[in-house]
């Protein structure tokens, strides 16, 4: 089983404007990123994106890129156009690495290419991992997950689901074991899914939870889930986030 990993990079971004290209342990955050997807068992790694400043930046460090419009909706959108700019196969598996995760293990990559080639029913896997905190659970940053006893999504939501009739809002301590999982943003596809994807017009679960994998459940898709295997890392939206990023990468 061969896969390739494809990194969506954009410039602009609301919080944290030049994201990509903000410097963490003395490397632009983008390659770290690719250090981290070339450290995985991926035939080829690519960076996507519509800015000429960090294709300028990935040139230098000698990474792939692929330069594509820059109209996309989403970083699926983007990936999309990469499938069809390099001509994949139909059943190539492609994994989505967010552009601000550089901290993301390896073995995670693995992990969601592998589970894709296993389900064939699956037109997109991920991964979860516990909550253990009603902090966590109540925090609209972090995207809660529901499966089906076979791993397959049932819903993903900024709201504390499953809500625990009785306990939340009730002032009750939580009990030992919590139902709630973290959906950790890494996808693997299909170069024939990805290819399908652009015609699914937007919904409007998607819209209101600001939430892009619900448009492809919304759509009759099926989302194969596993609970990583080791922690995910920290992402980059904001500028502690940079500096929890640097201490973690200096200590590797």
């Amino acid at each position: 089983m061969t896969f390739r990993v494809v990194i969506p990079a954009r410039y602009a971004s609301t919080r944290l404007p030049g994201k990509p290209l903000r410097e963490i342990a003395g490397k632009p955050m983008i390659q770290h990123v690719y250090e981290r997807a070339r450290e995985s068992d991926a035939s080829s790694v690519i960076i996507a994106t519509d800015d000429q400043r960090i294709a300028d930046v990935v040139s230098q460090f000698g990474g792939d890129i692929c330069l594509t419009r820059a109209n996309h909706q989403s970083g699926t959108d983007r990936l999309a156009e990469v499938v069809n700019l390099r001509q994949f196969d139909p059943d190539d598996i492609i994994v989505n690495v967010q552009g601000d995760e550089p901290c993301l293990p390896a073995a995670l990559i693995n992990q969601v290419a592998h589970d894709l080639a296993e389900h064939p029913k699956a037109a997109i896997t991920s991964l979860f991992s516990r909550l253990s905190s009603a902090e966590q659970i109540f925090d609209s940053n972090i995207v809660k997950v529901l499966v089906d006893a076979q791993g397959y999504a049932l819903y993903f939501s900024r709201a504390p689901v499953p809500w625990l009739r009785g306990i939340f809002g009730e002032d009750k301590p939580l009990p030992a074991e919590l139902p709630h999982r973290r959906h950790i943003g890494l996808y693997a596809y299909r170069s024939s899914y990805l290819q399908r994807y652009t015609d699914f017009s937007p919904c409007d679960l998607e819209q209101f939870e600001s939430l892009e994998q619900l448009r492809a459940l919304y759509h009759g898709n099926a989302i194969h889930l596993t609970e990583a295997t080791e922690a995910a890392g920290h992402g980059v939206d904001t500028e502690s986030d940079l500096l929890i990023a640097e201490q973690l990468l200096r200590q590797q």
